[in-house]
């Protein structure tokens, strides 16, 4: 038999405490420690009163946990504690740095596993009613961000999809726009915009290419944008 995993990398879910899975919660409920991302909510970690919780928040152009550290904490909170829970917004293998650290918990020998999460693309096409397919004009999706590592270029090669969903996008919405259109996509395409997607201050707003490429103002929470024509008004 493998040994019992000592970490458990969940999934949070995209912000509301009720969208985490019943295995998530349950392990949440017996951790000994919790590391969690600047993205889980207060109400999150009540599920966890038992927990020490030590937070390893990373966002976007703010200061934050270097990626190194929080290996060398994941690493060091295992080896004092029996059950350890790294909480990570959304799902942990769709844009959580989770290689960086299975790579370190392989390294050091420490068992583990994996629960997943509701990713923010479900959640933003289930939130504002808008299936990421539909039959006749959608049929593939694309899952992208324009965070990269240092010294990676910062604008994605764009994939060729009926529908992109651009993760972390609020600061690179417009020039994903420009590209876009550079592409030859219309104007006219239609564009979601989701703010703090299953929080109570989500907002969403629904635009054209042609206005993206003007700009996204006023966002501050985490911001999702969808592109397509999968979101366009549904006829009645």
């Amino acid at each position: 038999m493998p040994p019992s995993p000592t970490v458990y990398l969940i999934g949070a879910g995209p912000g509301a405490a009720d969208l985490i899975t019943v295995r998530g919660a349950r392990i949440l409920a017996r951790a000994d420690a919790v590391l969690y991302d600047a993205l889980v909510t207060p109400e999150m970690l009540d599920l966890c009163p038992q927990a020490v919780k030590i937070s390893v928040g990373k966002r976007s152009g703010q200061r934050s946990t270097a990626q190194a550290e929080i290996n060398r904490r994941l690493v060091e909170c295992a080896r004092q504690y029996e059950l350890v829970v790294r909480l990570k917004g959304g799902d942990p293998m769709m844009f959580g740095r989770a290689d960086e650290e299975l790579r370190a918990l392989e390294a050091a020998g420490i068992a583990y596993d994996i629960v997943p999460g509701i990713t923010a693309a479900m959640a933003a096409a289930a939130s504002t009613k808008l299936p990421l397919t539909k039959r006749g004009i959608a049929r593939s999706v694309a899952f992208f961000t324009s965070s990269t590592a240092p010294g990676h270029p910062e604008q994605a090669t764009l994939p060729d999809c009926d529908t992109l969903i651009q993760y972390m996008g609020g600061k690179e919405a417009i020039a994903t726009a420009r590209q876009l259109l550079a592409q030859g996509r219309s104007p006219d395409l239609p564009v979601v915009v989701v703010e703090n997607c299953s929080r109570e201050n989500e907002r969403d707003m629904r635009l054209t290419l042609g206005q993206l490429e003007q700009g996204l103002a006023g966002c501050s929470g985490p911001v999702l944008v969808m592109f397509g024509e999968a979101f366009a008004a549904r006829q009645p």
